[in-house]
């Protein structure tokens, strides 16, 4: 035999032994980048919650503020004094239900 036609025969041996590894090799990446994608959809199912909920705290914060600022009004002074503390204006007259 000469030496091409035993480079041939062991060339045709290793084919199958080359398919098979790039054949697994093609099965992992396929099988990790399935993962990869299910992670991806996980995480911007993730982020767009999160997106919604900091757009619901800033429109809080905002509300927040509005209240802060309400609070430091005269007009929410006197609410709080006639609700809650019971006083009123000296020429005002307050005029309670009779209880039954």
């Amino acid at each position: 035999m000469s030496r091409k036609n035993k480079k041939k025969k062991n060339i045709r041996k290793e084919i199958p032994v080359i398919f098979a590894a790039v054949l697994v090799m093609c099965i992992i990446i396929g099988i990790r980048s399935l993962t990869l994608y299910k992670e991806s959809r996980e995480l911007a199912k993730k982020q767009e919650a999160l997106t919604i909920r900091i757009e619901s705290e800033e429109k809080r914060k905002e509300d927040l503020e509005d209240l802060e600022k309400y609070m430091q009004t005269k007009k929410y002074m006197e609410e709080v004094a006639k609700t809650k503390l019971g006083l009123v204006y000296p020429n005002e007259i307050l005029i309670q239900p009779e209880n039954k």
